[in-house]
């Protein structure tokens, strides 16, 4: 039990004392970015997804006789 109480106590000092939390402009910055980076990529799949079902229905359409 005393190993636990030491990591947690450890962890807290840690957390409290070593960490550099990011300011609030870097966040809002950094989470610009990534819902930036979602919206792109998002995008591309789903332009993949498009042209893949394309092409497909296309391939059947050769073979339905």
């Amino acid at each position: 039990m005393n190993k636990l109480s030491a990591y947690f106590r450890d962890s807290y000092k840690e957390l409290v004392q070593k960490v550099t939390w990011p300011t609030w402009d870097q966040l809002q910055q950094s989470t610009m970015i990534v819902l930036g980076a979602t919206l792109v990529i998002t995008a591309v799949v789903w332009i993949m997804d498009l042209a893949a079902n394309n092409t497909l229905k296309f391939i059947y359409s050769l073979f339905k006789g």
